[in-house]
């Protein structure tokens, strides 16, 4: 959900203008910067496990809110996070890099681009630790096909209409990595690779890597002729989050819950090998 206006709460609705919307109903509140908005407004999204991200005045998020988890075993969660091996951590991101670099060959596929096989050669050249450096090798191959013949340079910081969209899905996709870390009874700043240490969210910013694709996807198939992002764009996008993850079953969202669950579980010890979904494209 995006909007400007003022926002009521009222019965386990949001009231924005005049349109009531069920607390049960939504995942995530876009605030933009003419929002109003009150105490109770924020108390009641964190009841409901909603995340509120606060935008700046492109419309993209720039912050966001997340409730505690009341998982009991969160302290012990966090010690064995803590005290995870490197070996268990390197593992870790092994299966993320092989799941996103699969996922990236499943668009290159879906777009019929001769590429997509060597993305599949790719991931099951990774090892432990992606000490080739895999997922960029594989990123260099995707972002060349993704668009066809369309030339294209991925920038984090472009306002152009491709990366404005890309930036913006991301930034979703991260906002609710965080908020199932969190609900998982782990710590969002313990990353498996991501160390940089000014950064709050290195574990959100590993775990969100093979759900990126799902972002790629609808701006290829559906975005790529946007110049700057709109209501409609972001509609699209903040919709990637209800897609299914594997082109049946989960949607996006339910998957990076489990995820986050099953990551706990592997810091724990409770078994050998973290189980990480493929985005599979569908044309819905």
């Amino acid at each position: 959900m995006n909007f400007t206006g003022e926002v009521h709460t009222s019965r386990g609705r949001l009231i924005i203008n005049e349109t009531e919307v069920p607390l049960d109903e939504i995942g995530s509140v876009l605030i933009g910067t003419k929002t109003k908005f009150s105490g109770s407004m924020i108390q009641l999204c964190a009841s409901h496990e909603i995340t509120i991200l606060t935008c700046d005045w492109r419309g993209l998020p720039i912050a966001c809110t997340f409730p505690w988890s009341e998982n009991t075993k969160i302290a012990a969660r966090f010690r064995a996070q803590i005290d995870s091996s490197v070996p268990k951590q390197k593992n870790a991101w092994m299966q993320v890099v092989r799941s996103k670099i699969l996922g990236q060959a499943r668009n290159l596929e879906f777009m019929q681009s001769p590429n997509s096989h060597k993305l599949f050669e790719m991931a099951e050249r990774v090892r432990s630790g992606d000490p080739d450096n895999l997922e960029a090798r594989a990123a260099r191959t995707y972002w060349s096909s993704l668009y066809g013949n369309s030339p294209f340079s991925r920038d984090s910081d472009g306002l152009d209409g491709i990366n404005s969209t890309l930036n913006y899905g991301y930034a979703i996709l991260r906002s609710t990595v965080v908020k199932s870390i969190c609900v998982a009874g782990l710590h969002p700043t313990l990353g498996i690779f991501h160390r940089h240490r000014s950064n709050p969210f290195c574990l959100a910013d590993d775990l969100m890597e093979p759900f990126r694709p799902a972002v790629d996807f609808v701006s290829a198939t559906k975005l790529s002729n946007v110049k700057m992002l709109d209501r409609d764009s972001k509609a699209l996008l903040v919709d990637v989050l209800s897609r299914p993850m594997e082109g049946i079953g989960e949607t996006v969202q339910t998957a990076m819950q489990n995820l986050a669950s099953r990551l706990a579980i592997y810091f724990e010890g409770n078994t050998l090998k973290l189980d990480v979904p493929i985005w599979i494209p569908n044309h819905g």
